[in-house]
């Protein structure tokens, strides 16, 4: 007969007793809402810096706040917009968009290399940093959280219909789905479809629709709503 009075747990064979699976479900509940090492540091960072008086915390709020939302996608916006009205500019963009970039005065590209890829119908492209986050901060701002998490970096790899569809965006099945992985040395931008129904749209008109995720390639353009 078995002696179950001093059995040892086997983690590996063994089916995880009832509490202890308890404690883990807690711990990771617990860890999933701590901040991560590096928000740790820099929270650490500028509170010594704010303790000195050398900065304000509001400043540095509204100064992210201002390159993560307007100045950052807003050049990428311009650029999109200006390809969806001057071909010639866009054909530039599309062989070497260092240069084509460069023509409009924007802050100097992080990477030595971008590429822009194209949406099209039959097309949809999705931009991704495997190893970590690169990411054209000079076109499209601060990289969203979403983009630097690992759950993100290792599942639009594999199922990059999967992932769009929790952004909301649901492809047709004749739709075929690039993923490109950025690096270092090189990083994309995605070019989206311009939007039906925008041909009488100015160029300002047609940045105002351009977002961010757009030129991520998990949110599509649309043409907005107008009241008659």
């Amino acid at each position: 007969m078995p002696d179950d009075q001093d059995h040892d747990w086997d983690p590996i064979h063994d089916e995880v007793p009832r509490d202890t699976r308890r404690v883990i479900a807690l711990e990771e509940h617990l860890h999933s809402h701590l901040p991560s090492d590096a928000a740790l540091r820099v929270k650490a960072l500028e509170s010594l810096l704010v303790e000195k008086g050398l900065v304000n915390s509001a400043t540095i709020d509204r100064w992210i706040e201002v390159f993560s939302e307007e100045v950052g996608p807003k050049n990428g916006a311009r650029i999109v917009a200006r390809a969806w009205t001057d071909p010639s500019f866009k054909e530039r963009l599309m062989t070497n968009a260092n240069e084509a970039i460069a023509e409009m005065g924007f802050p100097k590209l992080e990477a030595n290399n971008l590429v822009v890829v194209e949406n099209t119908p039959r097309r949809h492209n999705v931009v991704v940093c495997t190893l970590c986050s690169c990411y054209p901060w000079a076109v499209l701002g601060i990289p969203p959280t979403w983009y630097k998490s690992f759950e993100y970096r290792a599942r639009v790899v594999r199922n990059p219909r999967g992932v769009l569809k929790e952004f909301g965006l649901e492809l047709d099945d004749d739709v075929e789905v690039r993923v490109w992985d950025s690096t270092a040395e090189i990083r994309y931008l995605v070019l989206p479809e311009r939007p039906p129904r925008t041909e009488g749209f100015s160029e300002e008109e047609l940045v105002a629709l351009v977002s961010r995720d757009s030129m991520v390639g998990v949110a599509k353009v649309v043409t907005p709503v107008r009241r008659s």
